[in-house]
């Protein structure tokens, strides 16, 4: 039996020819035999992947479907909009729509997050549209299969408005949240991916509803939040995890600024983190917070940000109820750059996840 990946070429440029697919093909390569869908599947693969600068960064959001026509002035947000997943390749523009998760015909969970792990895009959690009450679900998709797998469902009762990442190898950590009763949590749990199981973590320090989960150093950081008795009036007090030592750290008095929200705070991979602040991008540089840039007109009302090394993702809308831009900020040009997108993908964003594909 013939063992190259192309006939006729030898193997390693048979693997130089597999490494430059499109990550939008992965699908119908992984169908053309299991010898191509294993090799796409391999750590090597990947390596060699991003040694040879192949490697895209996709942002997959949860966004409202907007109901446009040809006549721009009567472009309609619905009341309660359906919620779909939207992938943005930033580099190339390319904007594209992910399938619908099994079993939910009318889009995504209210408030679900969204976690990327390896090549998994995990959906968790949200309203269920149906009862109105937070749901445990779990969701996997496979970007290279392109298929949909239930996971284990969340346990611990009921939680919405939680933190979340992950460490972008097999685990997402997730901590606070509100219960059933509108209670912060101080509990705290880990889901193993590929094993699809779930291990409970020790308590934070304090109750945290609807702060901001950031993975950074190594180290699990939930940011902000708020306990039950402050309703909305959110602390500027942060608290690690040492997943490795698998405790808590001390936790870090005036991380943010007083009364600010965390929603927006993101590590960009050199010692900083950065969030907007009204019109601003600032950047945490010790317990100083400093202007970085002043954000395009276009998206100075926020709904999610994302960074990786260098680079700052914004997307947001000039007003409430306009379209929603996507603007890429370059760390060391101090230069904006807009990602153009159609009508269909300028609605609403409630989450979103960065992935290297």
């Amino acid at each position: 039996m013939d063992s190259d990946l192309i006939p006729g070429l030898p193997s390693d440029l048979g693997l130089d020819c597999l490494i430059r697919v499109p990550h939008n093909e992965f699908s119908s390569v992984a169908s053309v035999c299991r010898r191509w869908k294993r090799e796409i599947q391999l750590p090597e693969f990947w390596r060699r992947r991003k040694a040879s600068g192949l490697t895209r960064r996709v942002v997959v959001m949860s966004q409202a479907g907007v109901d446009a026509t040809r006549d721009q002035s009567a472009r309609k947000f619905v009341a309660v909009p359906s919620y779909r997943l939207t992938l943005c390749e930033l580099e190339t523009g390319l904007w594209a729509e992910l399938p619908l998760i099994p079993g939910c015909p009318d889009g995504l969970p209210m408030y679900c997050q969204l976690v990327g792990v390896g090549l998994s895009l995990v959906v968790m959690g949200g309203w269920d549209q149906d009862t109105w009450r937070a749901s445990p679900a779990v969701h996997v998709y496979d970007l290279v299969a392109a298929a949909w797998r239930r996971g284990a469902d969340m346990p611990g009762g009921e939680r919405l408005f939680f933190a979340c990442a992950s460490d972008g190898a097999g685990t997402v950590f997730v901590a606070g949240g509100h219960d059933g009763e509108k209670c912060a949590l101080r509990s705290a749990l880990a889901y193993d991916v590929a094993r699809d199981e779930w291990r409970a973590a020790p308590d934070m320090a304090a109750e945290r509803d609807e702060a901001k989960g950031v993975w950074r150093g190594g180290m699990f950081h939930v940011v902000g939040g708020y306990p039950t008795n402050a309703q909305g009036r959110f602390e500027a007090s942060a608290e690690s995890f040492d997943v490795a030592a698998w405790r808590w750290g001390q936790v870090r008095e005036d991380f943010l600024e007083p009364g600010a929200c965390p929603r927006d705070c993101v590590d960009v991979g050199d010692g900083r983190m950065v969030t907007c602040r009204g019109a601003e991008l600032v950047a945490g540089e010790g317990t100083a917070w400093r202007v970085v840039a002043e954000l395009p007109c276009h998206v100075r009302s926020t709904a999610y940000v994302a960074a990786w090394p260098g680079k700052v993702v914004v997307v947001g809308s000039e007003r409430f109820g306009e379209p929603y831009n996507v603007f890429v900020f370059d760390m060391k040009r101090c230069k904006w750059e807009r990602v153009e997108a159609e009508e269909e993908f300028k609605g609403h964003v409630q989450s979103g996840c960065c992935i290297e594909l």
